[in-house]
């Protein structure tokens, strides 16, 4: 049974990035994503990539912190190779990323498995509570537009009701999975558990507001990498904040969709763009050119980093 749940967990995300490819290239052709990409603005390509490499660097440089409380003062140059490495491994197999910077960081830092890929599973539940704050503020500044536009697809009284429906779900699964022994119901208490024990750790690390300015700057270089390269497509003219935080989120969470966001990334900038009645092959060429931009740089970073890794720690030594 463990068996199949792992082939799924593979087999799925694949055959899902497959789809949505095959889905994506039937609505515009690979010779007209490459027109976009010739009519566009490299300069802005390239500022966009250079944002993401430092959010990378960044995050690389995070870990430094966390290794520390544990008695290790591991080398930068390690952990960014490291990051890097993850990424590029996350394309054959969906978060297999994270067991392999662990390995890496274990293999050349000495740390012990479970220390280093605890405090990967900690800089995830960070990185998360980002991800939901982002949510929290395009809620926030874009509450009018978001509630205009549910209301012009459905009735006042549909989206009352769809409302009331999902608080009295969310009150009943919340004493559900308080009472429940199940299986299913302890995982979801030790996920949530997990994500407050996390978080309050972070508050207890040595150099917390170092590790929390990192934390920002990461998710702001992410925020930023999407909206420069947005200035790239001439054909999209002026993309609204609002239409680059809805697509920013959703573009996230089609990265843990398929392998890297194949297929889904580009159709996620789409369905994001289409609220605000962007043009849709402009919009598709711009998710495919971000999504590839992105990539190429994680190939050649992370293909460097696994062929570079166990020279550099030979001459370190």
């Amino acid at each position: 049974m463990k068996k199949t749940g792992a082939i799924l967990k593979i087999t799925i995300p694949l055959i899902l990035g497959v789809v949505l490819v095959l889905y994506s290239l039937s609505k515009i052709s690979i010779s007209e994503i490459f027109e976009y990409l010739k009519a566009s603005d490299y300069g802005w390509i390239i500022l966009g990539t250079l944002l993401g490499t430092l959010s990378h660097i960044s995050r690389a440089y995070r870990w430094l912190f966390m290794a520390e409380p544990l008695g290790f003062k591991p080398k930068f140059a390690n952990s960014f190779m490291s990051v890097y490495a993850a990424y590029l491994i996350n394309f054959t197999i969906p978060r297999a990323g994270e067991v392999a910077r662990a390995s890496i960081l274990t293999n050349y830092e000495k740390i012990p498995f479970e220390k280093t890929f605890g405090t990967i599973v900690a800089e995830r539940i960070a990185d998360t509570l980002m991800l939901l704050l982002i949510i929290a503020i395009t809620l926030f500044l874009e509450f009018e537009f978001i509630f205009n536009y549910f209301s012009e697809k459905f009735n006042l009284q549909t989206l009352v009701f769809v409302t009331l429906a999902g608080i009295v779900l969310v009150v009943t699964l919340f004493i559900f999975i308080k009472k429940s022994q199940s299986k299913f119901a302890l995982k979801v208490k030790n996920f949530v558990l997990g994500l407050i024990e996390g978080a309050l750790s972070i508050f207890k690390m040595k150099k917390k507001w170092p590790f929390i300015f990192h934390t920002i700057f990461i998710w702001v270089m992410y925020v930023a990498m999407f909206y420069v390269t947005s200035f790239a497509i001439p054909q999209l003219g002026e993309v609204p904040l609002a239409a680059i935080l809805i697509g920013f989120i959703l573009a996230s969470f089609s990265i843990a969709a398929t392998n890297g966001g194949i297929g889904s990334f580009p159709e996620a900038v789409v369905l994001a763009f289409g609220i605000f009645a962007l043009a849709e092959d402009p919009s598709r060429a711009f998710g495919w050119i971000m999504w590839a931009s992105q990539t190429l740089m994680i190939i050649l970073l992370g293909g460097l980093s696994l062929i570079y890794l166990p020279i550099y720690n030979k001459t370190a030594k």
